[in-house]
């Protein structure tokens, strides 16, 4: 009987274990959405320049970023900064229009990053139009920094990381 009433007792504590673990939720990440002018071959390839040279702009601030609201406030900070680097990538290649940034809410569809899902709903974003912004858009995550800083894709739409920042990736994981 003795043993029993320990199963049981060890069950209920495992289950209210469980339930008191949070689970992510669109609120938890920061994320990123770069509409290119039109679908141009050039306009797309101007797009994937820019996020370089927004990620390239970000990486520093973003890496001290350990909460999302953090992350946001970094960015938010920075968009008229953001702005310029994308500005100044556009007339570098020859094009006339400019960008247009902002921190906003936005529709995403289920987009996975590695092995981490995030299903569709409404999460913040930082948006970032180039021109009319109707061409097609490149997205990722800004906070946790699952492929926006130090990481880039290989084509299989795995992650490789490349920086110190799986550090700080780990300890985020490990906290949530």
């Amino acid at each position: 009987m003795k043993k029993i009433v320990v199963a049981v007792v060890a069950l209920v504590v495992l289950v209210a274990v469980i339930a008191a673990v949070p689970s992510k939720t669109n609120a938890d990440f920061l994320r990123i959405h770069i509409r290119a002018d039109s679908n141009d071959t050039a306009d797309q390839n101007v797009k994937y320049e820019v996020k370089s040279a927004v990620v390239d702009y970000l990486t520093p601030y973003l890496a001290n970023a350990t909460s999302k609201q953090k992350a946001m406030s970094i960015v938010k900070s920075h968009l008229r900064d953001i702005e310029a680097v994308c500005d100044n990538v556009l007339q570098q290649n020859g094009f006339a229009y400019k960008s247009h940034a902002k921190l906003t809410e936005e529709q995403f569809p289920d987009r996975s990053y590695g092995d981490v899902t995030l299903a569709a709903g409404v999460y913040d974003a930082l948006i970032i139009e180039l021109g009319s912004g109707a061409g097609n858009n490149w997205w990722c995550v800004v906070y946790p920094p699952l492929c926006f800083v130090g990481g880039e894709s290989n084509g299989t739409n795995q992650i490789i990381y490349k920086s110190k920042l799986m550090e700080i990736i780990n300890k985020w994981k490990s906290a949530h």
